[in-house]
């Protein structure tokens, strides 16, 4: 009876244990912004005034404030991969940016995907050093060879 529970408790831990380790490294997918549907994207026409913009597509996920020309309006989105214990990985962006001229009337409109992006490190927030940098195992053995029993670092009796 107990060999019998035995193997029975084996032939289910071997399973078990594999489709927790396998859970654990799916990736989790986060979906980030909000894109307005396309058929609103499309209603877009150069003219079109800021607030009938805002009233179609809803309030922008930012904009770019440059007064000697107009304003922008950009509707971000994109998709996120994160597995386990890497970085996570952004898979897919949609950006659809809306520009207005002096008068807030939509002068111009486009799409961009990822591909048209660009990887801007402002703040990577490490200190710059300067000299050398050392591995582990320089740190360890840069001073084999260098003590010297005149210099031990034993204060002087001054007689």
């Amino acid at each position: 009876m107990l060999d019998l529970l035995r193997y029975k408790f084996a032939s289910l831990a071997l399973p078990f244990s594999v489709a927790v380790l396998l859970g654990a490294c799916s990736p989790v997918i986060d979906y980030r912004g909000y894109l307005p549907k396309e058929a609103d994207l499309q209603q877009i026409q150069p003219g079109m005034s800021k607030s009938e913009v805002q009233a179609l597509l809803g309030s922008p996920s930012t904009t770019a404030t440059i007064n000697h020309t107009g304003d922008s309006y950009y509707y971000i989105s994109s998709i996120v991969h994160n597995s386990a214990f890497l970085d996570p990985k952004e898979v897919d962006r949609k950006v659809f940016a809306v520009r207005f001229n002096q008068y807030d009337q939509v002068e111009s409109f486009a799409h961009y995907g990822l591909e048209d992006g660009q990887i801007v490190n402002y703040n990577d927030r490490k200190t710059p050093t300067r000299g050398k940098e050392l591995t582990v195992l320089q740190q360890m053995f840069q001073n084999i060879g260098r003590f010297d029993p005149n210099t031990s670092g034993a204060p002087s009796q001054g007689f």
